[in-house]
């Protein structure tokens, strides 16, 4: 799908689309802004009669549907509401775009055109408006299509073509548009690593996706085997022990602070299992195949950087990312064996399935070890613990820095991604302990299993600031009720990553 901007006017074909506002104290249902007034004139008051008669009340992502307008050679027009006009946001906008084009995916439409108009209660300029969206539209686009040899009936293909947004300063709304359109490439690149099956995913392949990400200006750096070996990252070779794929370690450098790149950096880290089999620790076959979305907090990473390179962000970012696959042959760990970690730390296996927490371990105490991080925060999808905590509506976030922990969950409300933080507690912590090394990869059942898994990573980092963003239910959604995000990968993290540090650390 293309997107352009364009003078306001009437289109000749295609469908029209218009944002509707309400206004709380109003006797009428919703606010008809002056294009669709104009409009409505010019089809003999169709669009009134049609809100009366269908008693639409422009409601945040409502659809009010009028075919084959009379007077017009457009085919249809569709009336989106965006609530109280008082109450209108940046995310309640491209909620309004990615619903627009969800809607227009069962008319299998080719083209059509977006007419936006200013709202006076709204401190936006009509082409900030035109680009909040341009971007929703673009991130409800989506759609994972690559294995498809011919149109799928169970998915809701996209057929359009061009969409077109008819704003005044159109010049003005592309260039905003620009840099929103980095984040929404941001997410489609880490919905697609997520999406990807695991035989074309594993860790060498997204090796070659970090790679890529030269091309705009970050620095790469790849570490295999034979370096992660020198290292002692003992913790992170375990789980991928089992596997024919070699594990990897990648590094991502954006350096855009304006004081240099000797700036500490915000690091984000994340948990790459490209697939996880649980190991051993056999998991049930029943829907295994999901799990190719356990590197899904490494592809938020990979996205992240992606997005904040793309804007020329003024910060420098590190990425670090733990990419292995964890199997279960003849070589691979056993429930009990006890493994060296990068620190000195020793961990005993109590179960090969909670791996991602020994992948981390190593991947934060080289992180923070090398490069000073001002701020660090790793995404993970660690625990089945954390789906029957919070569901799939918000992510867990535990933190040493109640300040930290603050920033995400602003950040997240902005962006629609939210977090929920959850404890800390030596008294936690002690459950992990171990009778014969110094800690175990689990802590006692199935209590706290969220918790104690984030006391084992608190326990390799130092005093740097730090978060752990447990993703476990957002990364893959079996159904969603938010127009931007699609059934399948949602790229959770991107955007509530890419919020934080340009909200909190660029200059």
């Amino acid at each position: 799908m293309k997107i352009s901007f364009a003078p306001l006017g009437t289109p000749s074909k295609g469908s029209l689309i218009f944002f509707v506002p309400y206004a709380k104290d109003s006797s009428s249902t919703c606010i008809l802004m002056d294009s669709v007034r104009s409009i409505d004139n010019a089809v003999e008051g169709a669009i009134s009669r049609a809100i009366e008669t269908a008693k639409f009340e422009g409601n945040v992502n409502s659809i009010l549907q009028i075919e084959a307008p009379s007077r017009l050679s457009v085919n249809r027009i569709l009336l989106v509401g965006v609530g109280e006009s008082s109450k209108i946001t940046r995310l309640i906008l491209q909620r309004a775009g990615a619903s627009a084009i969800n809607a227009l995916s069962k008319f299998k439409e080719s083209e059509a055109y977006m007419s936006i108009d200013p709202y006076p209660s709204l401190n936006m300029k009509p082409s900030e408006i035109a680009a909040e969206i341009a971007c929703g539209a673009k991130l409800g686009s989506y759609r994972f299509t690559e294995y498809f040899t011919k149109p799928s009936p169970a998915r809701s293909a996209l057929t359009l073509e061009n969409l077109f947004l008819m704003v005044e300063s159109s010049e003005e709304s592309e260039t905003i548009f620009k840099l929103r359109n980095e984040l929404a490439e941001g997410v489609k690149l880490a919905r697609d690593l997520v999406s990807e099956p695991g035989n074309i995913k594993y860790p060498e392949a997204i090796a070659k996706d970090i790679e890529a990400l030269s091309e705009f200006g970050i620095e790469v750096d790849i570490i295999r085997r034979p370096s992660l070996e020198a290292m002692g990252m003992g913790a992170l070779l375990g789980v991928s022990q089992g596997s024919i794929r070699e594990p990897i370690v990648g590094v991502m450098r954006w350096n855009g602070s304006l004081k240099g790149p000797k700036e500490p950096p915000v690091a984000l880290v994340g948990k790459g299992v490209t697939f996880d089999t649980g190991g051993i620790s056999l998991k049930p076959s029943g829907g295994m195949e999901e799990m190719k979305y356990d590197m899904a907090g490494a592809g938020a990473v990979i996205g992240a950087l992606r997005a904040i390179a793309g804007r020329k962000a003024k910060c420098n970012v590190i990425g670090v990312v733990g990419l292995v696959e964890n199997m279960p042959d003849g070589a691979a760990q056993r429930p009990g064996d006890v493994v060296k970690t990068m620190s000195g730390q020793t961990i005993e296996v109590i179960n090969t399935d909670a791996e991602g927490r020994l992948v981390l371990a190593d991947v934060l105490w080289y992180t923070q070890s090398n490069f000073k991080p001002r701020a660090m925060i790793n995404l993970a999808t660690l625990t089945g613990a954390v789906v029957v905590s919070l569901g799939t509506h918000m992510a867990g976030v535990f933190s040493n820095d109640l300040e930290l922990a603050n920033k995400l969950v602003n950040a997240g409300k902005l962006v629609g991604e939210n977090v929920w933080q959850l404890p800390l507690d030596p008294r936690y912590d002690k459950e992990i302990n171990s009778e014969i090394a110094d800690m175990k990869n689990v802590g006692k059942g199935r209590e706290a299993g969220s918790i104690t898994a984030a006391q084992l990573l608190e326990r390799f980092v130092e005093d740097t600031p730090w978060a752990h963003i447990d993703i476990a239910g957002m990364a893959w959604m079996k159904r969603s009720d938010d127009p931007v995000v699609p059934k399948g990968a949602s790229g959770f993290g991107v955007r509530l990553l890419d919020q934080l540090i340009s909200s909190n650390f660029e200059v």
